[in-house]
C-alpha cells in the first residue's frame, strides 16, 4: 500500500505535446467541440485551460483591503488533456509529431505534415 505522503515513483509520466498558446479543440466532456487557445498548461496534474471552455462559476466575497465587489465571476476550468486536440494550419484536428531539423526538435503535425510554429517567448 502506497503511502499517502509521499508520491509514487512507479507512475510514468507521459509527454506534454501541448503548449501554451496553441489552436486546440476540445473532443470530450461538456464543452465538446469549441475550439480556443491554450492560456495555461498543468503538467503535473495533466491538465490545461483552453479560452472560453469549460467555463464555471465561481463565487466571491466582497473584499475591502483588495477592493473588489464581490460577486459572480465566470472563469475557465482545467481539462484534461487527453480531451483536447491540436489543430493545424487548415483547422482540422490532429496528433503531434516530432522531427529533427538541423539538429533542432521541432513539433509536426501528423495530418499534413506541416511545422508547427513556436511561439515567440515574452
Amino acid at each position: 500500500m502506497p503511502n499517502k505522503f509521499k508520491p509514487a515513483l512507479d507512475v510514468k509520466k507521459s509527454k506534454i505535446k501541448i503548449k501554451k498558446g496553441d489552436q486546440v479543440i476540445v473532443i470530450a466532456g461538456k464543452s465538446k467541440g469549441k475550439k480556443g487557445r491554450v492560456l495555461r498548461v498543468i503538467a503535473d496534474k495533466g491538465r490545461v485551460l483552453v479560452e472560453g471552455a469549460q467555463m464555471v462559476k465561481r463565487h466571491l466575497k466582497p473584499d475591502s483591503r483588495k477592493n473588489s465587489a464581490g460577486g459572480i465571476l465566470e472563469q475557465e476550468a482545467a481539462i484534461h488533456i487527453s480531451n483536447v486536440m491540436l489543430l493545424d494550419s487548415d483547422g482540422e484536428k490532429t496528433r503531434v509529431g516530432y522531427q529533427i531539423d538541423n539538429g533542432k526538435k521541432t513539433r509536426v503535425a501528423r495530418s499534413n505534415g506541416v511545422t508547427i510554429p513556436e511561439k515567440a517567448k515574452k
